[in-house]
């Protein structure tokens, strides 16, 4: 049988739910959930990191979708408290797409979830096609939070090679936030033409970034070529990703000469 009471915790549950055809059956979303638009009529029960256990278990959930490590705390008092948890904790593309799958079979919704799947990797297969075409590469620098600097998790990693830019700090892709944490110094020799920044539960200031001490010289800020990518776009990984992934290729193309 179907569940029929689901709280999903974060916007990219609630973004697939909606779209498998679920919905109807979501009873509880997470303040952060944007998209579809009937979704923030939910009752809001969570942000990212808490939750209002006791508004969530009022709403009687015979399942609760959530996503990340970070929600361990969350999901450990709800089991304890009776309910039925599933949490994914995804870092790559590929993990991405295993994940959706997996959340849409809990629904019972697995064909539907299969479509919805198979639709974003074509569009995301299209861009990197048209990218593919690039005569150059421009170097990226993407920032995911900036005090400390965090370099971004590997889905925008692998987002940003498939929309025909090269990642400077590819090689930290792999590793939780505290991985990730990169210096000054080492963004200054990475030389980026492109920066995208999104920080997490915050405005991105780009005005703060081209302002950073022995930056002035950095391509991207010489040029002006710094752009923030909403986290809605980039930071939740489901199906919005392919927003931020629309927004990537356009620029990317526009700094290759």
């Amino acid at each position: 049988m179907k569940p029929q009471r689901v709280v999903c915790l974060t916007a990219e549950t609630t973004e697939l739910a909606f779209a498998v055809g679920a919905g109807e059956r979501v009873v509880g979303v997470s303040g952060y959930a944007v998209r579809p638009a009937e979704a923030r009529k939910k009752p809001h029960v969570a942000a990212f990191r808490t939750a209002h256990v006791e508004r969530i278990l009022a709403l009687r959930p015979d399942l609760v979708l959530g996503f990340s490590d970070l929600q361990a705390d969350i999901a450990a008092e709800l089991i304890r408290r009776g309910a039925n948890v599933f949490i994914t904790n995804q870092r790559t593309l590929t993990q991405t797409w295993s994940a959706m799958r997996l959340i849409a079979s809990v629904l019972g919704e697995a064909e539907a979830g299969e479509s919805v799947i198979v639709a974003v990797e074509d569009e995301l297969a299209a861009i990197a096609c048209e990218a593919a075409a690039l005569v150059s590469r421009p170097r990226v620098y993407f920032e995911e939070w900036d005090e400390p600097m965090i370099a971004g998790i590997a889905w925008a990693s692998e987002l940003i090679e498939l929309c025909g830019g090269k990642d400077i700090f590819a090689d930290h892709r792999g590793g939780v936030a505290s991985d990730r944490i990169v210096q000054s110094a080492e963004v200054v020799s990475g030389a980026p033409d492109v920066i995208f920044a999104s920080w997490c539960g915050k405005k991105a200031r780009l005005e703060k970034i081209a302002a950073r001490s022995g930056w002035a010289d950095v391509p991207a800020v010489h040029n002006g070529a710094l752009y923030e990518i909403k986290a809605p776009d980039i930071l939740q990984p489901g199906l919005s990703l392919v927003h931020g992934a629309r927004q990537m290729a356009t620029i990317l193309r526009a700094a290759t000469p």
